[in-house]
Protein backbone atom coordinates (compact mmCIF):
# COMPACT_ATOMS: atom_id res chain seq x y z
CA UNK A 1 0.00 0.00 0.00
CA UNK A 2 0.86 3.45 -0.58
CA UNK A 3 2.57 5.36 2.41
CA UNK A 4 0.89 9.45 2.18
CA UNK A 5 1.84 10.09 6.21
CA UNK A 6 3.06 13.41 6.40
CA UNK A 7 6.47 11.25 8.02
CA UNK A 8 7.02 10.92 4.52
CA UNK A 9 7.78 15.03 4.04
CA UNK A 10 9.05 15.15 6.98
CA UNK A 11 12.38 13.94 8.41
CA UNK A 12 12.29 11.26 10.62
CA UNK A 13 13.41 12.79 14.59
CA UNK A 14 13.48 16.66 12.97
CA UNK A 15 15.12 18.88 15.53
CA UNK A 16 14.71 22.18 14.64
CA UNK A 17 15.46 24.79 17.65
CA UNK A 18 12.41 26.78 18.14
CA UNK A 19 13.28 28.00 21.42
CA UNK A 20 16.16 29.48 19.39
CA UNK A 21 14.46 31.91 18.21
CA UNK A 22 12.14 32.73 21.31
CA UNK A 23 13.85 36.20 21.64
CA UNK A 24 13.06 36.97 17.46
CA UNK A 25 9.52 35.73 18.08
CA UNK A 26 9.07 37.09 21.31
CA UNK A 27 10.14 41.27 19.53
CA UNK A 28 7.90 40.52 16.27
CA UNK A 29 4.78 39.55 18.54
CA UNK A 30 5.27 42.01 21.09
CA UNK A 31 5.82 44.92 17.90
CA UNK A 32 2.88 43.21 16.15
CA UNK A 33 0.56 43.56 19.64
CA UNK A 34 1.74 47.28 20.01
CA UNK A 35 0.65 47.81 16.69
CA UNK A 36 -2.44 46.24 17.02
CA UNK A 37 -3.29 47.91 19.66
CA UNK A 38 -2.61 51.41 18.42
CA UNK A 39 -5.05 50.33 15.32
CA UNK A 40 -7.66 49.44 17.16
CA UNK A 41 -7.32 52.82 19.20
CA UNK A 42 -6.78 55.04 16.34
CA UNK A 43 -9.18 53.73 13.69
CA UNK A 44 -11.33 50.93 15.85
CA UNK A 45 -13.10 48.79 14.08
CA UNK A 46 -15.37 48.76 10.79
CA UNK A 47 -18.34 47.33 13.07
CA UNK A 48 -21.14 46.05 11.69
CA UNK A 49 -25.01 46.81 11.61
CA UNK A 50 -24.70 44.10 15.27
CA UNK A 51 -23.00 46.80 16.88
CA UNK A 52 -23.80 49.64 15.14
CA UNK A 53 -27.70 49.31 15.23
CA UNK A 54 -29.75 50.10 11.81
CA UNK A 55 -31.92 48.72 9.68
CA UNK A 56 -32.78 45.22 8.63
CA UNK A 57 -34.92 44.87 5.83
CA UNK A 58 -35.68 41.19 4.76
CA UNK A 59 -37.50 40.84 1.16
CA UNK A 60 -37.63 37.84 -1.47
CA UNK A 61 -36.98 38.47 -5.38
CA UNK A 62 -39.17 36.32 -8.24
CA UNK A 63 -36.61 34.24 -8.28
CA UNK A 64 -33.19 33.18 -5.94
CA UNK A 65 -30.91 36.16 -6.47
CA UNK A 66 -28.06 35.98 -8.53
CA UNK A 67 -24.60 36.68 -8.20
CA UNK A 68 -25.54 39.71 -10.23
CA UNK A 69 -28.39 41.55 -8.80
CA UNK A 70 -26.43 40.92 -5.41
CA UNK A 71 -23.85 43.33 -6.67
CA UNK A 72 -26.34 45.91 -8.17
CA UNK A 73 -28.39 45.75 -4.45
CA UNK A 74 -24.93 46.31 -3.14
CA UNK A 75 -24.04 49.27 -5.14
CA UNK A 76 -27.17 51.05 -4.59
CA UNK A 77 -25.70 51.91 -0.70
CA UNK A 78 -23.68 54.17 -1.97
CA UNK A 79 -25.56 55.59 -5.02
CA UNK A 80 -28.01 56.89 -2.28
CA UNK A 81 -25.49 58.22 -0.22
CA UNK A 82 -26.43 55.80 2.45
CA UNK A 83 -23.01 54.05 2.80
CA UNK A 84 -22.43 50.12 2.00
CA UNK A 85 -24.63 47.66 2.76
CA UNK A 86 -24.96 44.31 4.81
CA UNK A 87 -26.51 41.69 2.10
CA UNK A 88 -26.98 38.31 3.12
CA UNK A 89 -28.92 34.96 1.40
CA UNK A 90 -31.44 33.45 4.16
CA UNK A 91 -33.54 30.41 3.28
CA UNK A 92 -36.83 30.07 4.61
CA UNK A 93 -38.03 26.69 5.53
CA UNK A 94 -40.02 26.46 1.83
CA UNK A 95 -36.62 26.24 0.52
CA UNK A 96 -36.64 29.60 -1.10
CA UNK A 97 -33.94 32.40 -0.50
CA UNK A 98 -34.75 35.60 0.91
CA UNK A 99 -32.25 38.51 1.09
CA UNK A 100 -31.70 40.37 4.32
CA UNK A 101 -30.65 43.85 3.78
CA UNK A 102 -28.90 45.81 6.76
CA UNK A 103 -28.18 49.69 6.62
CA UNK A 104 -25.81 51.17 8.92
CA UNK A 105 -27.50 53.40 11.42
CA UNK A 106 -28.06 56.75 9.81
CA UNK A 107 -27.40 60.22 11.53
CA UNK A 108 -30.41 61.67 12.71
CA UNK A 109 -32.58 64.10 10.79
CA UNK A 110 -32.45 67.75 11.01
CA UNK A 111 -34.72 69.50 13.55
CA UNK A 112 -35.84 64.99 14.70
CA UNK A 113 -34.89 64.13 18.44
CA UNK A 114 -34.83 60.95 17.97
CA UNK A 115 -33.04 58.79 15.42
CA UNK A 116 -36.08 55.98 14.31
CA UNK A 117 -37.09 58.64 11.37
CA UNK A 118 -33.55 58.83 10.09
CA UNK A 119 -33.49 54.96 9.39
CA UNK A 120 -37.12 55.14 8.29
CA UNK A 121 -36.22 57.17 5.49
CA UNK A 122 -32.88 55.30 4.69
CA UNK A 123 -35.12 51.95 4.11
CA UNK A 124 -37.52 53.92 2.31
CA UNK A 125 -35.18 55.31 -0.22
CA UNK A 126 -34.01 51.83 -0.76
CA UNK A 127 -36.99 49.86 -1.31
CA UNK A 128 -37.91 52.36 -3.56
CA UNK A 129 -35.20 51.72 -5.48
CA UNK A 130 -35.18 48.07 -5.33
CA UNK A 131 -39.26 48.41 -6.30
CA UNK A 132 -38.04 50.02 -9.29
CA UNK A 133 -35.36 48.13 -10.18
CA UNK A 134 -36.74 44.38 -9.85
CA UNK A 135 -40.55 42.66 -10.41
CA UNK A 136 -42.09 40.65 -7.98
CA UNK A 137 -40.39 41.67 -4.85
CA UNK A 138 -42.18 40.22 -1.90
CA UNK A 139 -41.76 42.34 1.58
CA UNK A 140 -41.11 39.59 4.57
CA UNK A 141 -40.39 42.00 7.26
CA UNK A 142 -38.18 45.10 8.34
CA UNK A 143 -36.84 46.27 12.13
CA UNK A 144 -35.02 48.98 12.86
CA UNK A 145 -31.58 47.81 15.65
CA UNK A 146 -31.53 50.11 18.08
CA UNK A 147 -28.42 51.55 19.75
CA UNK A 148 -29.42 50.02 23.47
CA UNK A 149 -29.62 46.32 21.79
CA UNK A 150 -26.19 47.06 19.40
CA UNK A 151 -24.77 48.12 22.70
CA UNK A 152 -25.44 45.31 24.98
CA UNK A 153 -24.28 43.21 21.49
CA UNK A 154 -20.99 44.50 21.85
CA UNK A 155 -20.29 44.38 25.64
CA UNK A 156 -21.75 40.91 25.72
CA UNK A 157 -19.41 39.81 22.70
CA UNK A 158 -16.81 41.21 24.62
CA UNK A 159 -17.56 39.11 27.65
CA UNK A 160 -17.76 35.89 25.76
CA UNK A 161 -14.07 36.17 25.11
CA UNK A 162 -12.80 37.16 28.31
CA UNK A 163 -14.62 34.56 30.48
CA UNK A 164 -13.44 32.44 26.93
CA UNK A 165 -10.17 32.95 28.33
CA UNK A 166 -10.34 32.59 32.27
CA UNK A 167 -11.89 29.33 31.76
CA UNK A 168 -9.01 28.16 29.82
CA UNK A 169 -6.78 29.61 32.34
CA UNK A 170 -8.79 27.55 35.09
CA UNK A 171 -8.48 24.46 32.87
CA UNK A 172 -4.88 24.74 31.88
CA UNK A 173 -4.28 25.49 35.52
CA UNK A 174 -6.02 22.18 37.09
CA UNK A 175 -5.08 20.16 34.46
CA UNK A 176 -0.95 20.97 34.44
CA UNK A 177 0.78 23.74 36.34
CA UNK A 178 -0.11 27.66 36.91
CA UNK A 179 3.03 28.66 34.78
CA UNK A 180 0.79 26.76 31.42
CA UNK A 181 -2.02 27.62 32.25
CA UNK A 182 -0.40 31.62 32.07
CA UNK A 183 1.53 30.43 28.92
CA UNK A 184 -2.10 28.61 27.01
CA UNK A 185 -3.76 32.25 28.18
CA UNK A 186 -0.68 34.87 27.06
CA UNK A 187 -0.97 33.08 23.71
CA UNK A 188 -4.28 33.16 23.50
CA UNK A 189 -4.43 36.85 24.39
CA UNK A 190 -2.02 36.95 21.60
CA UNK A 191 -3.98 35.57 19.02
CA UNK A 192 -7.44 37.41 20.22
CA UNK A 193 -5.39 40.76 20.08
CA UNK A 194 -3.92 40.10 16.67
CA UNK A 195 -6.85 39.20 15.12
CA UNK A 196 -8.53 42.75 16.07
CA UNK A 197 -6.03 44.46 14.93
CA UNK A 198 -5.97 42.79 11.47
CA UNK A 199 -9.35 43.35 11.38
CA UNK A 200 -8.70 47.20 11.86
CA UNK A 201 -5.99 47.30 9.51
CA UNK A 202 -8.18 45.66 6.71
CA UNK A 203 -11.70 47.53 7.72
CA UNK A 204 -13.40 44.01 6.84
CA UNK A 205 -16.54 44.26 9.13
CA UNK A 206 -16.76 43.29 12.53
CA UNK A 207 -19.89 41.55 13.41
CA UNK A 208 -21.49 39.03 15.35
CA UNK A 209 -20.16 36.35 12.70
CA UNK A 210 -16.63 37.70 13.59
CA UNK A 211 -16.95 37.19 17.44
CA UNK A 212 -18.03 33.71 16.89
CA UNK A 213 -14.96 33.14 14.95
CA UNK A 214 -12.47 34.87 17.52
CA UNK A 215 -14.15 31.67 19.60
CA UNK A 216 -13.63 29.52 17.54
CA UNK A 217 -10.20 30.85 16.85
CA UNK A 218 -9.51 30.21 20.86
CA UNK A 219 -10.52 26.93 21.20
CA UNK A 220 -8.50 25.73 17.85
CA UNK A 221 -5.44 27.59 18.93
CA UNK A 222 -5.84 26.02 22.62
CA UNK A 223 -6.22 22.81 21.20
CA UNK A 224 -2.97 23.03 19.51
CA UNK A 225 -1.49 24.38 22.61
CA UNK A 226 -2.51 21.42 25.27
CA UNK A 227 -1.26 18.83 22.34
CA UNK A 228 2.08 20.39 22.47
CA UNK A 229 1.71 20.80 26.77
CA UNK A 230 0.47 17.40 26.60
CA UNK A 231 3.82 16.52 25.21
CA UNK A 232 6.09 19.22 27.39
CA UNK A 233 5.07 17.04 30.90
CA UNK A 234 5.71 13.83 29.41
CA UNK A 235 8.77 14.18 28.00
CA UNK A 236 9.60 15.95 31.52
CA UNK A 237 9.10 13.27 33.11
CA UNK A 238 11.04 11.17 31.03
CA UNK A 239 13.66 13.40 30.62
CA UNK A 240 14.64 14.90 34.04
CA UNK A 241 18.22 15.52 33.40
CA UNK A 242 17.83 17.06 30.39
CA UNK A 243 17.90 21.01 29.86
CA UNK A 244 14.66 22.85 29.71
CA UNK A 245 15.13 24.16 26.46
CA UNK A 246 16.15 20.71 25.07
CA UNK A 247 12.79 19.27 26.19
CA UNK A 248 10.63 22.12 24.93
CA UNK A 249 12.57 21.57 21.19
CA UNK A 250 11.78 17.90 21.15
CA UNK A 251 8.40 18.21 22.35
CA UNK A 252 7.45 20.69 19.42
CA UNK A 253 9.05 18.38 17.04
CA UNK A 254 7.49 15.25 18.16
CA UNK A 255 4.23 17.19 17.85
CA UNK A 256 5.62 18.71 14.82
CA UNK A 257 3.58 16.46 11.76
CA UNK A 258 0.30 16.58 13.44
CA UNK A 259 0.45 20.70 13.65
CA UNK A 260 1.19 20.68 10.26
CA UNK A 261 -1.68 17.84 8.97
CA UNK A 262 -4.22 19.78 11.07
CA UNK A 263 -3.18 23.43 10.40
CA UNK A 264 -3.15 22.43 6.51
CA UNK A 265 -6.66 20.24 6.08
CA UNK A 266 -7.86 22.95 8.31
CA UNK A 267 -7.42 25.53 6.15
CA UNK A 268 -8.07 23.73 3.10
CA UNK A 269 -11.79 23.94 4.40
CA UNK A 270 -11.74 27.56 4.94
CA UNK A 271 -9.95 28.48 1.78
CA UNK A 272 -12.71 27.04 0.09
CA UNK A 273 -15.25 28.67 2.25
CA UNK A 274 -13.67 32.12 1.69
CA UNK A 275 -13.59 31.51 -2.34
CA UNK A 276 -17.05 29.65 -2.85
CA UNK A 277 -19.16 30.89 0.90
CA UNK A 278 -20.33 33.87 -0.46
CA UNK A 279 -20.15 37.29 0.67
CA UNK A 280 -21.81 36.58 3.99
CA UNK A 281 -18.94 34.21 4.94
CA UNK A 282 -15.91 36.26 3.71
CA UNK A 283 -15.25 37.77 7.09
CA UNK A 284 -15.92 34.61 8.95
CA UNK A 285 -13.52 32.96 6.76
CA UNK A 286 -10.85 35.54 7.04
CA UNK A 287 -10.71 35.65 10.62
CA UNK A 288 -10.29 32.01 10.57
CA UNK A 289 -7.53 31.75 8.24
CA UNK A 290 -5.86 34.23 9.64
CA UNK A 291 -6.74 32.70 13.25
CA UNK A 292 -5.29 29.15 12.05
CA UNK A 293 -1.99 30.97 10.99
CA UNK A 294 -1.61 32.83 14.15
CA UNK A 295 -2.82 30.09 16.82
CA UNK A 296 -0.18 27.32 15.09
CA UNK A 297 2.29 30.22 14.99
CA UNK A 298 1.51 30.74 19.03
CA UNK A 299 1.48 27.34 20.05
CA UNK A 300 4.61 26.87 18.96
CA UNK A 301 6.72 30.01 19.20
CA UNK A 302 4.40 31.87 22.54
CA UNK A 303 3.29 29.39 24.34
CA UNK A 304 5.89 27.20 24.70
CA UNK A 305 8.70 29.80 25.23
CA UNK A 306 6.73 31.26 28.42
CA UNK A 307 7.90 28.54 29.81
CA UNK A 308 11.35 28.88 29.78
CA UNK A 309 10.58 32.63 31.35
CA UNK A 310 8.50 31.37 34.14
CA UNK A 311 9.68 28.00 34.68
CA UNK A 312 8.46 24.17 35.33
CA UNK A 313 8.79 21.92 37.41
CA UNK A 314 10.32 18.34 36.62
CA UNK A 315 7.81 16.66 39.01
CA UNK A 316 5.13 19.22 39.37
CA UNK A 317 2.72 18.08 36.61
CA UNK A 318 -0.29 16.09 37.49
CA UNK A 319 -2.85 14.13 36.38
Amino acid sequence: MFDISLVRYLPKGTTIPFISFRWIAMVASILAIIGSIALFSTRNLNYGIDFTGGTVWEFHLADNPTDKQMGEIRALGPELGLGAFTLQTITQQSGIEALRLGIIKQPALEGDDTDTRAQQVALDKVQEAIYAKYDDVTHLSRQVLGTKVSGELKSKGALAVGLALLMVLLYIWIRFEWQFGAGAVIALAHDVILTIGVFSLTRLEFNLSIVAAILTIVGYSLNDTVIVYDRIRENLRKFKKKPLEEVLNLSINDTLSRTIMTSVTTMLALVALFVWGGDGLHGFAFAMIWGVCVGTYSSIFVASPVLMFLGVKRTGAHK
